[in-house]
């Protein structure tokens, strides 16, 4: 039995929500209390604020769906259900009705402990004959059927950062001159360049150290353990999930490597905007040539080329050729304008024996040491060749400061807590380097009395949208998760597919509808909108507030009626919008008009953001920004921000190239360090 994290009340009216919700499954391949038991297991991994409001959030549902749900009969309890959770228009009921997902991917997240030994073997063998994979027709990775001439699905060892260079807090010396926190994109590249320089550089990363051969398929442990808030991190108002990695490597630990130019891509729409032409009129003016340099840099350094073809047979080509086919209906200038092709990404290098073997499971790590991460690249660099350590699972509660002669203020090191609490000083002779993502960094900044943190947050903006093809087609799940693009101008398509788990908290579809949909797990293609949202946010009470406006929602919606024709033109039979109600579009039904009415109000889609960027924005006025043009905190001397909070403006496109790009911008060309 798993721990227990609900208490009786809440597990009782789960059970009963469950009990609802799978009444028209035809077969279930495990129990309704063993869906509960496995929510329970989840919430137990993840723990902290996050399960504490789900559980909140359980209790006000019991009290929401009226006086002794739990005893009315289940075809009573699935009309209420219908009532105020799937055709609520009352927007607290809109968020209620996300505990359906939860109860979805409990069932479809169901893993059976393996033996000891490799965690990524046994537990694939302990599940061959998983029944709730067996009945969505899913195959673990082990077992999949391998041409002679695709990549073989075997570890790469020695990739990954030798453990003893991440130490305890116990081992933390006194001569530290740089402590670098975060161990993301902008920290990684950061701490490198720096430890390149001679300095004994410390990196402090609140999450845990999970080198590759730790890593395995069992989604809900993994989602638990790799990202922020078990992959439930959400906006102040419930409106969005915003995915972040919180282990060491950060995001592209669990993200699909995807490096898309800031200014200089082929891909790139012509009429799209350059970000670097905005910020000048912004007060951030950047030097062109040390931008271009910065990209070169990472791009030589990780290999980012685009992937092979052969990584994605049916989901990426589908986008491709779905495209093609709109393109021929419609005489619109923008799309006719528009690019589409397969993506660059740092999972290379492409055609050797090392690259990306595509088992489908980017966003829970790789188990097989192929992802070229900040794990397997920046980091072991740094700390093997370099003396860099790393101090894991230790937030930074806030910087300390002096004074000096000229009235500006100086770092002297950082205090801390561990994971049992306990608080410690740790000095910096040189300085502090701040990169723990957008929302951390600002809560940090404002912790250590930075002023102007946290505004002006940007996200990109994605919506999914699968859709049903003909039998007969390679399933989606055998190949990379996100392989092909679109760029509109104003939104981008994205191919995407996703494992068992996570492909059912996105999955529209309430009742039997859940699970049809699921059923046809070998014949879904999936694809998803991404729209930008600039400037809508900012730090409200230690956690992100954005709003989305009407022109945001019309721009919603001219996208995903796009992306739906694409389906068709591609030869879906059904499209599933992620909308609350769980709509079935049809081809000859009106697209357009559907959206119009579906799209009206927040809750009514399902939207996340796994870009989260501003909040502490380059500006040459200090009373404009919270750093200057060389990344410098207005004020202090000796630190740095050099992560995607410091972009004055949403940049439309995936973060994790740009933000590798500003860290080599702030350290790779000229100490920042030198005169501290």
């Amino acid at each position: 039995m798993p721990q227990l994290y609900f208490n009786h009340l809440q597990t009782h009216f789960l059970r009963a929500l469950a009990e609802a919700l799978f009444d028209d499954f035809p077969e279930m391949a495990i129990t309704t209390d063993q869906v509960v038991d496995n929510l329970q297991s989840i919430f137990s991994m993840i723990g902290g604020t996050k399960a504490e409001e789900i559980s909140t959030a359980v209790t006000l549902a019991d009290i929401a769906m009226g006086p002794l749900f739990s005893l009315l009969s289940i075809e009573d309890r699935k009309e209420r259900i219908q009532h105020r959770m799937r055709d609520t228009g009352f927007y607290l009921f809109k968020d209620m009705a996300r505990l359906r997902a939860l109860l979805y991917f409990s069932y479809y997240g169901y893993w059976q402990d393996g033996e000891d030994g490799d965690p990524l073997i046994e537990g694939q063998l302990a599940n061959r004959d998983n029944p709730v994979l067996k009945q969505i027709g899913f195959t673990l990775p082990l077992f999949r059927e391998r041409k002679p001439d695709e990549r073989p699905l075997t570890r790469i060892d020695g990739r990954d950062i030798n453990p003893r260079h991440v130490i305890n807090r116990e081992m933390v010396g006194d001569d530290i001159d740089i402590i670098v926190i975060g161990s993301g994109s902008g920290g990684s590249v950061s701490a490198r360049n720096l430890a390149r320089r001679g300095y004994k550089v410390l990196m402090v990363e609140a999450g845990p150290f999970y080198p590759s051969y730790t890593i395995t398929h069992e989604e809900r442990m993994m989602a638990s353990h790799l990202f922020k808030h078990g992959a439930l991190q959400s906006s102040k108002n419930d409106e969005f999930i915003v995915f972040q990695g919180r282990n060491v490597g950060g995001s592209p630990t669990i993200n699909n490597g995807i490096c898309i130019h800031l200014f200089d891509d082929p891909l790139t729409h012509p009429d799209a905007p350059n970000p670097l032409d905005l910020w000048d009129t912004m007060g951030a003016r950047l030097d062109r040539n040390r931008m271009r340099a910065s990209f070169d840099a990472v791009q030589d350094y990780l290999q980012i080329r685009p992937i092979e073809p052969q990584s994605s047979r049916s989901n990426g080509p589908h986008l491709l050729r779905g495209w093609g086919k709109f393109v021929t209906q419609t005489d619109e200038a923008w799309a006719q304008r528009s690019k589409a092709g397969w993506f660059s990404k740092n999972f290379g290098p492409a055609g050797t024996d090392k690259a990306c073997a595509y088992c489908g499971y980017c966003n829970t790590g790789c188990g097989y040491g192929r992802r070229n991460g900040m794990g397997q690249s920046y980091l072991p660099d740094a700390c093997t060749n370099h003396g860099m350590r790393i101090l894991d699972r230790t937030r930074v509660e806030r910087i300390l400061w002096q004074k000096t002669d000229h009235g500006r203020r100086r770092a002297t090191g950082v205090e801390i807590i561990d994971e049992d609490g306990v608080k410690q000083t740790i000095n910096a002779k040189k300085g502090v380097v701040v990169a723990c993502g957008t929302i951390a960094s600002s809560l940090l900044l404002d912790r250590s009395d930075v002023d102007n943190t946290g505004k002006g947050i940007s996200l990109n903006i994605a919506s999914p949208i699968p859709c049903l093809m003909p039998e007969g087609m390679s399933p989606a799940w055998d190949e990379d998760q996100m392989a092909t693009m679109v760029d509109c101008g104003d939104f981008l398509l994205e191919s995407h597919f996703q494992p068992p788990m996570s492909m059912a908290s996105l999955m529209p579809g309430w009742f039997g509808d859940m699970d049809k949909r699921m059923r046809a797990y070998s014949r879904i293609c999936s694809a998803g909108v991404l729209f930008p949202g600039d400037r809508r946010g900012h730090i409200s009470g230690g956690k992100l507030d954005f709003q989305l406006e009407e022109w945001d929602r019309a721009l919603l919606r001219r996208a995903a009626a796009t992306l739906t024709k694409v389906h068709f033109a591609a030869g879906a039979l059904e499209v599933w919008p992620a909308t609350l109600k769980g709509q079935t579009l049809y081809p000859g039904d009106d697209i357009d008009a559907f959206f119009e009415e579906a799209i009206r109000a927040p809750g009514d889609v399902t939207l996340s953001s796994s870009h989260p960027h501003g909040g502490n924005p380059i500006h040459c006025d200090p009373d404009e920004g919270v750093v200057d043009t060389e990344l410098r905190v207005h004020g202090t001397d000796n630190v740095l921000v050099t992560d995607a909070s410091v972009f004055p403006s949403c940049i439309r496109v995936n973060a994790q190239f740009s933000t590798m790009a500003i860290a080599q911008y702030a350290t790779g060309f000229s100490d920042p360090f030198a005169t501290c």
